[in-house]
């Protein structure tokens, strides 16, 4: 049996106000191509489906278009929430979808009532004896909520998470009387060991946001989602990461998923599937002329940007001019190189320091940009304030 691992697909999700749908379904098309070329059986996806509870209808429409292709390419889905999910909108018709293959694990109640997949040649209806590929869902567990109805006295992640791991290994207990199983755990939490980004939300509040590694030992495989990095905790406990990059941070992922093999003696190789993203992230420091010049550079400008200037003072129009050439600049920074040692005036200080309306207007400028107000704006500010005063006379 082979299954793909994958997490976080997000949908919905912007990048820095750049809408990522078209990026999404670009993503969906190659995860089918891997499900038709390497004839996967299960498509598994532990959580945060969507990046918000409330999904808009297009949103709602692209998974609903995804897991129907899965489906009939051959493959079934079994797919758990996350914290940017709503479990009970997610879990809405679970019953009713897994007559299709889709299999959706939202609920404390189903924690251990896995998902089983006969495993023999025919891959027909399972034989007495015969061994058998049991994927659960741990859905995201928030403490405060599950914690008594998981029976732990303290709303920990750690806490819930092993009150719903201990259940999960009573039901393996009791199955492999009847023949050999072999579990898969989704798991939508933080895990000990693991790199974060800047694109997850914190799962700290209502507890330590961190579970041991151990907790998953013995397990067959466990599917870890909601860290964006893909990565490998241990041979058997793994992060797929989110399919696209989500922030900058992410800028130097290899984003992909594993494939997994199960034979009749448990899981036979895990291997990389990589996903080619639609565009690349640039994030460029330097002094504005430079990067506005600089051949070193020609390959950002099809990329989104994120770009920290060095100049000593505010260049001014600075987005524009790099857009200029980098039409997607997205973030723009500032840290000039020469500020390192140097004491800067409060702004109280130059309120302090202002002899009149004019001075602190001046001193305001100068302390958010680090260089003083031009001729121009000199005129422009004394006409502001002039005006203002003829209104405040009139009245």
């Amino acid at each position: 049996m082979r299954l793909l691992h994958t997490s976080d697909w997000h949908l919905g999700r912007s990048f820095h106000g750049v809408g990522m749908l078209d990026a999404q379904r670009n993503f969906i098309e190659q995860l089918l191509a891997v499900v038709r070329e390497q004839s996967v059986d299960v498509v598994l996806i532990a959580g945060d489906v969507y990046d918000r509870a409330l999904p808009g209808l297009d949103v709602v429409k692209l998974l609903d278009d995804a897991l129907v292709r899965i489906t009939d390419a051959g493959a079934k889905v079994v797919l758990t929430s996350g914290n940017h999910d709503s479990a009970i909108r997610l879990g809405f018709a679970s019953r009713l979808l897994e007559r299709g293959g889709v299999h959706v694990r939202t609920r404390v109640e189903d924690l251990d009532s896995p998902v089983l997949f006969p495993l023999d040649s025919d891959h027909g209806a399972a034989q007495p004896g015969a061994p058998v590929v049991a994927v659960y869902g741990i859905p995201y567990l928030e403490p405060r909520l599950v914690a008594e109805r998981l029976g732990t006295q303290t709303p920990s992640h750690f806490d819930v998470t092993q009150a719903a791991v201990e259940l999960i290994r009573e039901d393996i207990a009791r199955r492999s009387e009847a023949g050999p199983v072999h579990s898969v755990v989704l798991a939508h939490t933080f895990a000990s060991g693991g790199i974060t980004s800047d694109s997850e939300r914190d799962l700290s509040i209502g507890g330590l946001g961190a579970v041991p590694l151990d907790l998953f030992d013995g397990f067959g495989y466990t599917a870890l989602g909601h860290l964006h990095g893909r990565q490998e905790l241990s041979e058997r406990v793994r992060y797929s990461g989110s399919p696209l990059a989500y922030s900058f941070s992410e800028a130097r992922h290899r984003k992909g998923a594993w494939l997994i093999d199960i034979g009749v003696g448990g899981v036979e190789s895990v291997e990389e599937v990589l996903w080619k993203a639609p565009r690349e992230l640039a994030i460029l420091r330097g002094k504005l002329a430079e990067l506005l010049e600089s051949e070193e550079h020609s390959w950002a400008e099809t990329a989104y940007c994120q770009v920290t200037l060095t100049d000593s003072s505010r260049p001014a129009q600075a987005m524009e001019q790099l857009r200029a050439r980098f039409p997607d600049t997205l973030v723009l920074g500032f840290d000039p190189e020469d500020a390192a040692g140097k004491v800067k005036a409060s702004y109280s200080s130059r309120l302090a320091e202002a002899e009149d309306d004019l001075g602190v207007c001046c001193g305001f400028l100068d302390h958010v940009r680090g260089r003083p107000a031009d001729e121009t704006e000199l005129s422009a500010l004394r006409e502001a304030l002039e005006a203002v005063r003829l209104e405040g006379a009139e009245l």
